[in-house]
């Protein structure tokens, strides 16, 4: 494939990306979106010009409100490059892709980065075993297929995610086994500093409060504040163990639900593989427990020419990702001279005070949803990095021997380096040697990311 010149080159179609592309072409510059999935809608979104009327109403109002955002980019001008899979996003802002099995390349003058989250790693005894997944990837399956549970699942974690999931599996009619919520009163207790700010915030608070209430009038037994979670494996007739039951506690008091598929979720984080790629400057979010990129006012990198919009610099949702994506299509735009600086402040302007609307309640959802530590640094016998089966005790091994950090970690036993290149495992890893060593997580830093980003062959590399 040949390289192609553009203006503007968005990568990642979901909420900030759609924005921000959209923001763009009507502003006159030339636009191309590229993701790896075969529609608009990113993970938020996801299949959303495809959904009936019956899967809308199951998933709710907010996932609607995706296709007004689809149909205006449908409408823009904006080239699109479904099932193009980026694998390197080099400084000089060109972006190389993978697409039906050849490679390709575009020259873009500004580079915006919307690659969204993923869900934090949740590293409990028996998270490894058939019938436990992500509640997020359970999401995806609902949103893309309408795929529910054939038998009752159990949600187990913190996070509005996993009340979300919960609200649409009953809207749609599938009985839940139990929902074992981590937080404990001591978070609320931390959560009422930003209470607030919250207050500001009511219609997201209200929103929350439904999904709870749906869920009790439902029936759904639910537990707080637990403890010393483990998922419990038995023996197939073929000698493969799966999923069995879930163990906690709840003060004290030892709990046991039988289950064959269990859904674990403590929240999302960034998206960080492209801007550590690009050496940009990072920090850890203590609020957040997670690395994310660094950027000016108008979302640009150290790196000049490259932007991030969305949950890739830091989790805000939705709303905030649209917002995002827009405010620096303008900022693109001015600099690019399709807009003046007037324009550009005039036009931001209001969208930076909704934008300062619809983040009053991260600090309160931050504190009250903050993983517990046990969860994030586990014992000495769980599984950290699945593609290559290290241990914690394995990594704490690696630490008494001389370990600094995650990159020396796969020196010392391939950490990080298999078909995930470190996406499950890569902040357990940070915080799992930053408490052996007696460290903060920004002195022992996170795993060196290179290209290629996905996988690409020999043969479809040489094939450019």
């Amino acid at each position: 494939m040949a390289t192609e010149a553009v203006n503007v080159a968005v990568i990642g179609a979901g909420p900030a990306g759609l924005a921000a592309a959209t923001q763009a072409a009507q502003a006159g510059l030339s636009v191309i979106l590229l993701d790896e999935q075969d529609a608009v809608g990113g993970q938020i979104y996801r299949a959303i010009e495809r959904s009936d009327a019956q899967r809308r109403e199951i998933l709710g109002a907010d996932y609607s409100a995706g296709a007004a955002l689809a149909d205006a980019f449908a409408r823009c001008g904006a080239r699109h490059l479904p099932n193009a899979s980026v694998w390197q996003v080099t400084r000089e802002r060109t972006v190389h892709y993978l697409r039906d099995g050849k490679v390709g390349s575009v020259e873009a003058k500004r580079v915006v980065l919307a690659t969204g989250a993923f869900e934090r790693p949740f590293p409990i005894p028996g998270w490894t075993l058939p019938g436990v997944m992500s509640a997020g990837a359970a999401q995806i399956l609902l949103k893309s297929a309408g795929e529910v549970p054939a038998e009752p699942p159990v949600l187990v974690g913190c996070g509005p995610l996993l009340y979300l999931l919960g609200w649409q599996y009953v809207r749609a009619g599938v009985p839940i086994r139990a929902l074992v919520d981590t937080t404990r009163h001591a978070d609320r207790w931390r959560a009422k500093r930003h209470m607030l700010s919250a207050l500001r915030a009511w219609p997201f608070l209200s929103k929350g409060l439904q999904l709870i209430r749906t869920l009790r009038d439902a029936g759904v037994p639910m537990y707080e504040a637990a403890d010393d979670l483990r998922v419990e494996g038995t023996s197939g007739d073929d000698g493969t163990e799966r999923a069995r039951a879930l163990r906690f506690s709840v003060r004290g008091v030892p709990q046991r639900i039988e289950a064959n598929l269990i859904l674990l979720h403590q929240g999302v984080v960034p998206n960080t593989q492209f801007t550590l790629s690009l050496r940009a400057a990072h920090r850890w979010d203590a609020a957040q427990l997670c690395f994310r990129p660094e950027t000016d006012a108008w979302g640009e990198l150290d790196i000049p020419g490259i932007f991030v919009a969305g949950d890739g610099g830091g989790i805000g949702g939705a709303q905030a990702a649209k917002i995002q994506g827009e405010v620096i299509a303008l900022a693109i735009a001015a600099q690019l001279g399709a807009i003046d600086t007037a324009t550009r402040d005039r036009d931001a302007a209001p969208r930076l005070r909704e934008l300062a609307a619809v983040m009053r309640i991260r600090p309160f959802l931050d504190s009250l949803y903050r993983p517990r530590d046990e969860n994030r640094v586990p014992a000495d016998d769980v599984v950290v990095c699945r593609c290559e089966e290290v241990t914690a005790g394995q990594l704490r091994q690696f630490v008494a021997l001389g370990c600094a950090g995650p990159n020396q970690a796969k020196s010392f036993g391939r950490c990080g380096m298999g078909p995930c290149q470190g996406r499950l495992c890569g902040l357990t890893v940070t915080e799992v040697i930053a408490a052996a060593r007696g460290a903060p997580p920004d002195e022992v830093g996170y795993y060196r990311i290179r290209p290629p980003i996905k996988p690409l062959t020999l043969g479809e590399l040489a094939g450019d």
